[in-house]
């Protein structure tokens, strides 16, 4: 067996352009519980958990590593201030949506409702799926 010595060549990876990059689902998650207004960490778990109606938990790690990169993304931004009389010294760190996050969750949930029309076309959903009844909001988290 030959082994050799000369150094691997890394190929490049493509740079995903930000109009065909796809979100994880975590991330997406996260930016959807955004869309309806600024929210802490905790916040962001329990309506994730909320509107996916017990079917994703999203963990510690998974959300704060997520936030961290999004964060670097400049797809949220947190906020300087306690919110909702909150004092000042309170760990919670609140997040909103730039805008740049408000056109990415717009564009992933434009891919996501055409992929849904695919699946209806080609009858692996009825024309109008049943919905569930969604879970009301909780008062007060925001």
């Amino acid at each position: 067996m030959v082994i050799s010595n000369a150094k691997r060549v890394r190929q490049q990876q493509p740079v995903e352009d930000e109009a065909t990059a796809v979100l994880t689902p975590a991330v997406f998650h996260i930016l959807l519980a955004l869309s309806d207004g600024n929210s802490h960490g905790y916040g962001i778990l329990q309506d994730v958990e909320s509107f996916t109606r017990g079917e994703l938990r999203l963990g510690p790690g998974t959300l704060y590593r997520s936030i961290q990169r999004m964060l670097v993304d400049g797809l949220i931004e947190e906020l300087e201030i306690a919110l909702h009389d909150e004092s000042d010294d309170d760990r919670r760190r609140h997040y909103r949506l730039t805008r740049k996050g408000l056109e990415i969750a717009q564009r992933e949930a434009r891919r996501l409702a055409d992929l849904v029309d695919v699946a209806r076309r080609r009858s692996l959903l009825s024309k109008r799926a049943a919905s569930r009844p969604s879970s009301p909001r909780k008062g007060g988290r925001r």
